[in-house]
């Protein structure tokens, strides 16, 4: 079923194939980072402050470090990040919404009143706290799995109105006649129903938590020993590069996350379309 959503979103949907394109290009780019000729943590490899030309493409930085393997291995971090944090709370959002939504009852009612409650939490002033306590012990990988507990509740929502409906399907009471567990009702006949809302609400976390770790990064919250691109624009600032006018070290890492950051908005986009049949129909000439 999700192999035929993708068919349908790229043969129909200029947005998403604009969008499937852009990642493509920071996917060629991270590919790219690991035939890098130097040590991503390397510093003053190559001449510092040299503005882009043949021989560095994107110039180098006050650090000695050339800015386009520096973007290549800040890139891949920073979407790896942004890929746990979605993984895991993609889990969390699943599994919390098909079984509040199947079972209801008393169950959905406790389940969706702490949805509720940790939705209500504003999300970056506490990572901030936890940082800001928890500083030597905050690792990067600790910082992605707090971040993915933290943004799971909007999207478990949905899933859960989705599973509702699903539960009063005739192809559910079949599955309940026949003697299916639970378990196996939610994973075989009603996970592949809420996949296309999966995938969107996925592109749209993976924007926010990058979003996170390029904010944390920039002010010194993150690992800033960890080539990131907030990390990349955390160095510049410290070493005043717009005011030297090394303008490129921060402008060719803004711009690459700029492109990211299309992609993957085009994609959620493109997918929420898809969702609505009204526009699905529109789309494809009905």
């Amino acid at each position: 079923m999700m192999f035929k959503v993708l068919r349908d979103l790229l043969r129909y949907n200029k947005e998403f194939l604009l969008g499937t394109v852009l990642i493509c290009l920071i996917l060629a780019l991270i590919v790219a980072s690991f035939f890098s000729p130097y040590d991503e943590n390397a510093i003053y490899v190559v001449a510092p402050d040299m503005p882009p030309s043949a021989e560095f493409w994107l110039g180098t930085t006050s650090r000695g470090q050339e800015v386009f393997w520096q973007i290549a291995a800040s890139m891949r971090n920073t979407l790896f990040f942004g890929i746990i944090v979605a993984f895991v709370s993609r889990i969390i959002a699943i599994a919390v919404g098909l079984i509040s939504g199947y079972i209801g009852g008393r169950t959905d009612q406790i389940i969706m009143a702490v949805n509720d409650t940790l939705g209500a939490l504003p999300n970056i002033p506490i990572l901030l706290l936890l940082v800001f306590v928890l500083r030597d012990q905050m690792t990067w990988f600790m910082l992605a799995i707090t971040a993915a507990l933290l943004g799971w509740t909007h999207d478990s929502r949905l899933i859960r109105s989705v599973a509702l409906s699903l539960r009063h399907r005739e192809f559910t009471r079949h599955a309940v006649f026949s003697g299916m567990r639970t378990r196996q009702i939610l994973i075989r006949e009603h996970l592949p129903y809420v996949m296309p809302i999966v995938f969107f609400t996925t592109m749209n976390n993976l924007i926010w938590a990058i979003g996170l770790e390029v904010t944390l990064s920039v002010l010194g919250f993150s690992d800033i020993n960890r080539p990131t691109i907030g990390g990349m624009i955390y160095w510049a600032n410290a070493h005043s590069a717009m005011v030297s006018g090394i303008w490129w070290w921060v402008a060719f890492p803004m711009l690459f996350v700029v492109i990211l950051f299309l992609g993957l908005f085009m994609l959620a986009m493109s997918v929420n379309e898809y969702i609505d049949p009204r526009s699905r129909l529109a789309r494809m000439g009905a």
